[in-house]
């Protein structure tokens, strides 16, 4: 093996991870992956929001799936949700250090959308007509 092999091989086992995951990427995913977290996370990144909130900005995600995501990304210290002890019951979410810390990636994400959504749909409109 030559001085570079040996580098790359040496960052693959840096960013390896443990028995659980095969690689870095494979634990972010688990972490942000799906439809939804990403979503969260984005509008998160503006500030504190209730749950109604959140439900206005995604439209089509349903009461129990946002709650669900929001439940898992809370659980993976991503999400912080407050409840205020008061009539009716108040909660809010924000996201945590660690939450914001993935402000880079959401972004990078988000600008990698917009750069790409229309070969993805023009791509998607060639496999329909088939």
């Amino acid at each position: 093996m030559d001085k570079k092999d040996i580098e790359i091989k040496a960052l693959y086992e840096k960013y390896s991870c443990s028995d659980k995951y095969s690689c870095s990427v494979e634990a972010t995913m688990d972490i942000i992956g799906g439809k939804w977290k990403g979503v969260i996370i984005y509008y998160l990144m503006s500030g504190v929001k209730r749950h109604s909130e959140l439900k206005k900005l995604m439209g089509n995600v349903t009461q129990r799936m946002l709650t669900l995501q929001l439940r898992e990304l809370e659980m993976d210290g991503l999400v912080h949700r407050e409840v205020y002890k008061q009539i009716p019951p108040k909660v809010e979410y924000s996201l945590t250090e660690l939450g914001k810390s993935l402000g880079s990636v959401i972004l990078y994400m988000r600008e990698w959308g917009l750069s790409n959504i229309h070969k993805i749909l023009q791509n998607r409109m060639k496999k329909e007509k088939i």
